[in-house]
């Protein structure tokens, strides 16, 4: 479960997570893991991603919610056959953890809606959880 794909309304969204042990801290208690994400267009329709809305949960059950505006500070808009790739990070209190969450998109008419971003794991190579 590194990674993961879901597709909501034509828009795919593939994610693949990586340990980053030369920015993690095990003594400390900080596991570091980075995200690469992929989001395609397959769809007839034309949309801008808005928002995002994260559910982060560590290895101890702790659930973290993020949101905010956009992606890396841009709100892409994606025709039909666009893609749109990006890399963020979190860090966590423990070796593993999940993130899924929602894009939330509106069309060029105007509608709302929400892209599903399907759950993946953060995990440090050989973490037994």
């Amino acid at each position: 479960m590194k990674g993961s794909s879901a597709i909501t309304r034509g828009f795919r969204v593939e994610v693949e997570s990586t340990y980053v042990p030369e920015r993690s801290d095990p003594a400390g208690k900080r596991w570091f893991f980075a995200y690469a994400i992929r989001i395609t267009n397959e769809g007839p329709e034309t949309a801008q991603l808005i928002s995002r809305h994260w559910i982060i949960t560590d290895g101890d059950g702790d659930v973290e919610e993020v949101r905010g505006p956009g992606v890396v500070g841009k709100q892409p808009t994606l025709a039909p056959g666009e893609s749109f790739e990006y890399t963020s990070a979190c860090p966590l209190p423990t070796n593993f953890g999940t993130m899924h969450g929602t894009y939330q998109m509106v069309s060029d008419g105007g509608e709302s809606f929400d892209v599903e971003i399907a759950p993946f794991a953060l995990a440090e190579p050989y973490a037994i959880n």
